[in-house]
């Protein structure tokens, strides 16, 4: 049985390193500079509400030219090498998929979605948002907590980005990159909350 990379001391690993066991083993890890991140393994709650965000794409994106991609799909991320694993992302059109290291990974998302978790929050908010958004391609960039209903929603224009807040289970976000909207309550389906 393999040993969980949680348990193990801290080391600094080479980007061969990680690479080998990204081909080798079961679980999906971010590169952080020497640091590596285990992306599965999350609560009862980053699944559900990542599998909602994902049904909820898929379903009301069936009549386009946009797929939805669950958690398993790299986005390429120049600026943050080599790649990241979101929760959910989109490509319109035709989807372009570059091979790093014999991993196929996205380079056209439209629009990226990260649940929030207590260990990776700071990084989704801050290092993940800022190399998503140099991707030329992407619109959109959504935040879902998962301890309180609260989804941060990010959308690209000609002079920069804007930041809308949602705390209600009866707001509808309007993704406008898709031509869809997406309500809080259809993303928190299941969720009980404190």
């Amino acid at each position: 049985m393999a040993a969980n990379l949680k348990d193990l001391p801290r080391r600094h690993y080479t980007l061969e390193e990680y690479f080998a066991l990204e081909h080798t083993g079961e679980a999906r890890y971010e590169y952080w500079d020497g640091d590596l991140v285990c992306m599965s393994g999350g609560t009862p709650q980053h699944a559900i509400i990542g599998g909602n965000v994902f049904f909820c794409l898929r379903n009301r994106l069936q009549d386009s030219n946009c797929r939805a991609f669950n958690g398993d799909l790299a986005i390429r991320t120049p600026s943050l090498p080599p790649y990241r694993y979101p929760d959910a992302s989109v490509a319109c059109g035709q989807p372009i998929y570059e091979m790093v290291d014999g991993m196929g990974t996205l380079t056209n998302p439209v629009l990226i979605v990260e649940v929030l978790s207590r260990g990776t929050e700071a990084l989704d908010r801050h290092q993940k948002k800022d190399a998503y958004q140099a991707l030329p391609t992407v619109r959109e960039y959504v935040l879902v907590a998962q301890d309180a209903p609260h989804v941060t929603h990010y959308v690209r224009h000609e002079d920069g980005w804007t930041r809308t807040d949602h705390a209600d289970l009866l707001t509808s976000i309007e993704l406008p990159s898709l031509d869809i909207n997406l309500t809080l309550a259809d993303l928190y389906e299941n969720i009980e909350f404190n």
